[in-house]
């Protein structure tokens, strides 16, 4: 199977911190590349991979601030359709610019939708439903707009992840330094707790830090490290007591959350967005709805078995378990197409678990 990968350019594919589309982007090229599969990766020119890679900017706009961000996500993407043809499958992770060109080619042309930044990008998704082929990443976040041919949870390497029987007795807010993913209420979860907080994750919103974040800082119990690489960010997951994951937005998935448990550490998350499908409250972590629901969870968390942690994601949220879901997609795309049938006239593909 010949299948065209685009990934984002806004940081390196894999990446080397911060970049969770870029880092599912790399688990699948190289899953797929294991099997065997012709895999070319539109990604950025210092991107590694065991496929092919075809890139035409230098390297990730988000690390290289000379770097116009639309004019070469525009020639990165026309890139990959002026090739359109030499491939059987197309798989967009590049969110919903790419579908403007889907109407000038005749490859099956698949979008991962990675989550939908606001409600006004939805006008170019619903455009195309009828035509290219739709993924969601958690039900949580599928539009009642649009027609969906499958949800696919994000799965890890758990070779990047050791576990971890005994923690230390810190608490730990991995994600990135904004309001959506609550650093300030981890923070007043961890004073009430009377437990040190370590912070990982780069800044995103230069105010909200300074604001919310900054003053309460003192290098002992309240510790901010930055962005970390993946040997630190095992160390920081797997000696927590428990991630801490007081999001205030409905968000898509939360690689953050399984990437704690592989290491055994359970989490403590507000209830919203995709995490009751990644918490089995009481077994793997808690879901709440308060800061004061998190202090009394903090409390239950040495009632968790860290073992049964690791073996969850193990289960339900491995890269093979990915990579084989998303084969399963391209294969039933593929045989619609030699059927002869319209490859985008999927509606009755929706949530087919049978093929």
């Amino acid at each position: 199977m010949r299948i065209a990968m685009l990934s984002p350019i806004a940081w390196r594919t894999p990446p080397r911190h911060y970049g969770p589309w870029e880092n599912v982007v790399s688990l699948l090229t190289e899953g797929l590349v294991s099997r065997g599969d012709d895999v070319t990766l539109f990604a950025t020119g210092d991107s590694e991979t065991s496929g092919k890679l075809h890139a035409v900017c230098a390297r990730g706009y988000e690390e290289d601030h000379s770097i116009m961000s639309k004019v070469w996500e525009s020639l990165h993407i026309s890139e990959l359709f002026e090739h359109a043809e030499e491939f059987d499958i197309i798989h967009n992770n590049f969110d919903f610019l790419p579908l403007t060109y889907t109407g000038l080619i005749a490859t099956p042309f698949i979008t991962t939708i990675h989550g939908f930044s606001s409600p006004g990008i939805l006008p170019v998704y619903k455009k195309y439903n009828s035509t290219v082929f739709y993924v969601s990443i958690s039900d949580a976040d599928r539009s009642p707009d649009l027609d969906y041919i499958k949800t696919i949870h994000h799965g890890i390497d758990m070779k990047q992840f050791g576990f971890q029987p005994e923690p230390d007795d810190y608490l730990l807010f991995f994600g990135r330094i904004h309001q959506d993913k609550g650093a300030r209420e981890a923070l007043e979860i961890a004073r009430a707790c009377s437990k040190k907080l370590i912070l990982a994750g780069i800044i995103q919103d230069e105010a909200y830090y300074h604001q919310y974040v900054e003053p309460h800082l003192d290098n002992d119990n309240a510790v901010y490290v930055g962005s970390v690489g993946s040997v630190q960010r095992n160390q920081l997951l797997g000696k927590a007591y428990a991630l801490l994951h007081p999001i205030n937005f409905n968000e898509p998935f939360g690689l953050s959350v399984i990437e704690s448990m592989a290491c055994g550490t359970p989490v403590i998350a507000f209830n919203k967005g995709s995490m009751p499908e990644l918490i089995v409250p009481g077994k793997n972590g808690f879901l709440v709805e308060t800061v004061n629901d998190a202090v009394d969870a903090v409390e239950h968390i040495k009632d968790i078995d860290r073992a049964y942690c690791h073996r969850y994601v193990e289960q339900h949220f491995t890269v093979d378990r990915m990579v084989e879901e998303y084969v399963r997609v391209y294969e039933t795309v593929l045989e619609k197409k030699v059927r002869g049938s319209n490859p985008g006239l999927h509606k009755i593909l929706v949530d087919d678990d049978t093929y």
